[in-house]
């Protein structure tokens, strides 16, 4: 049974993609769909382990190359999963090769600065994996949903991100956008357990209702920002998140399938492995 879901897994950046010119209207899309892996959550562990290893060895190989690089983008609704997904997906990935930065409210030395200046310096070097929590995206959608600005300051910003994105994209860096699609029905069911478990309270922000509230205005927001700048130098990925496990098996593919496409090869070496093990006997 394991072995047949195993092959379903395969086409996922294809079956999720957003092309440049797609139409995207999140309300249409499932959030429950897992298609890719029709065995179930009990079923996965194993086909989860053994793409966990082989992420683990494609980012070993892209921190020894030491030539190409990275970026992954994830943006989701209050609960989407952003955490959890960064979690699990990279749970193999060493850590001296990977960073993850989440973006929050700018500081007042950010707010200095264009909105983009507290992005790039966070973005990956050679031979790095870079995780954006939230991101750039945040300066359009957060400020046209919630009126922080005017149309006339955050419409320019789709182009500027686009053309900012193609920019990273032509000087080497490899990029993965992922919105985790989860339905308004979930969302509760996740902020209710923040409520009801002690433990989870941390997690809780009550601002977070205040969002909920604008359930329709956040969907049509990302509907467009997602059709506007899913581009071929960086494509988007609506991922159905309802169900934690199908999410975590699908981003982890993605980042494979992301990884495979830059056909690394490990350094040449200027020395004789043989000579070398005669002299440590």
């Amino acid at each position: 049974m394991v072995q047949c879901s195993a092959m379903l897994i395969k086409g996922s950046s294809e079956r999720y993609v957003v092309k440049p010119g797609d139409k995207v209207n999140l309300n249409e899309m499932s959030t429950r769909d897992k298609a890719l892996f029709e065995a179930g959550k009990d079923e996965h562990y194993e086909k989860l382990h053994e793409l966990r290893e082989e992420l683990r060895e494609m980012q070993n190989l892209l921190y020894a190359e030491g030539k190409n690089k990275l970026l992954v983008v994830i943006q989701a609704m209050d609960t989407g999963g952003k955490d959890g997904c960064v979690k699990s997906v990279f749970a193999r990935v060493d850590p001296q090769g990977i960073n993850v930065s989440a973006f929050k409210k700018p500081t007042e030395e950010e707010m200095a600065h264009d909105y983009l200046w507290r992005i790039h310096q966070h973005t990956p070097r050679n031979g790095m994996i870079s995780v954006f929590n939230r991101s750039h995206y945040e300066d359009i959608i957060a400020v046209k949903v919630k009126k922080i600005f005017p149309e006339s300051v955050w419409s320019k910003r789709y182009r500027h991100i686009v053309e900012f994105e193609r920019m990273l994209a032509e000087e080497g860096t490899t990029i993965v956008k992922i919105f985790l699609n989860i339905s308004r029905d979930e969302q509760q069911e996740r902020l209710q357990a923040r409520l009801d478990d002690s433990s989870k309270h941390w997690k809780f922000n009550p601002d977070d209702l205040k969002d909920r509230a604008k359930w329709p205005e956040f969907m049509d927001a990302y509907s467009e920002l997602i059709e506007r700048t899913s581009t071929e130098h960086a494509p988007w990925y609506v991922i159905p998140a309802d169900r934690k496990w199908y999410r975590n098996l699908t981003v982890t593919q993605i980042m494979i399938d992301a990884l495979k496409t830059l056909d690394m090869n490990y350094p040449e070496i200027d020395w004789d492995p043989s000579e070398m093990k005669s002299e440590l006997e």
